[in-house]
């Protein structure tokens, strides 16, 4: 049994997923705001790795039906509908629509996992069901990816916390003892991140330069509504560069 995870996309080649279980993770705040689009309504999220990509996309869809949702540094792009708010992702805003995004970490972070399958969609708003999706994906596939955004191309606090809990939430029960599995150092250290700070979400989460500076830039609303743990029970899927919640048999 083989549990990795990864600080950031840089590095990983398509080899090392292909086939293979993983999770995307990026907090702060695309992943959060994709589960937040999910829930609220909308039809599917086209993740872009650029603006330009994004507005390529778009160009091929209907105008009525599809938005431009993404951020650079924070802030909305410019012409763009929306930003990378899950408060923006409202059932009047996104119901029924396609959403073409990008943004600065996380959006890249599907591009580095296309060849995983499947690839989940991981936020502290869907804790409960993703850790049991990759606890199952786990169990049958025999290894699990956990793929962090970063942050500008650098370790996290907040991604790395969260891989910690699914690394733990995945390899839970007796018959999982950590010799028995294959651990990268990441996540070895994502779950002694986990077992230091602690199992209280806020304080751990909001100790992040990210929540930091998305606080600085009156994002406040945001940081607490990234941490607000089930407060869906969706598991968006990303495949074939589209994200959707699959149809439950």
């Amino acid at each position: 049994m083989k549990l990795f995870a990864y600080f950031t996309p840089q590095g990983i080649t398509p080899a090392a997923l292909t086939g293979k279980p993983a999770v995307v993770i990026d907090v702060f705040r695309a992943t959060t705001t994709m589960v937040a689009a999910l829930a609220s309504g909308a039809k599917v999220i086209l993740p872009a790795e650029s603006s330009e990509d994004a507005l390529k996309i778009a160009a091929n869809l209907e105008k009525g039906a599809r938005l431009l949702a993404g951020e650079r540094r924070c802030e909305r792009i410019p012409g763009f509908d929306l930003g990378n708010s899950p408060l923006e992702m409202t059932p009047g805003a996104v119901g029924g629509r396609t959403l073409v995004m990008t943004t600065t970490n996380g959006t890249p972070a599907f591009g580095a996992s296309e060849s995983a399958r499947p690839v989940f969609v991981g936020a502290i708003t869907n804790l409960s069901a993703v850790a049991a999706a990759a606890r199952a994906a786990l169990d049958e596939a025999g290894e699990l990816h956990l793929v962090c955004a970063g942050r500008e191309k650098l370790f996290a606090l907040e991604d790395a916390y969260l891989a910690g809990r699914l690394a733990i939430a995945a390899l839970a029960g007796k018959s999982r003892s950590r010799s028995a599995v294959d651990l990268n150092d990441a996540a070895t250290a994502a779950m002694e991140l986990v077992r230091r700070m602690g199992t209280k979400w806020k304080g751990v989460i909001t100790a992040g330069a990210a929540a930091r500076e998305l606080v600085r830039l009156k994002f406040k609303a945001d940081v607490v509504a990234a941490t607000e743990v089930d407060r869906h029970d969706i598991v968006p899927v990303y495949a074939d560069r589209r994200i959707t919640i699959p149809v439950r048999g």
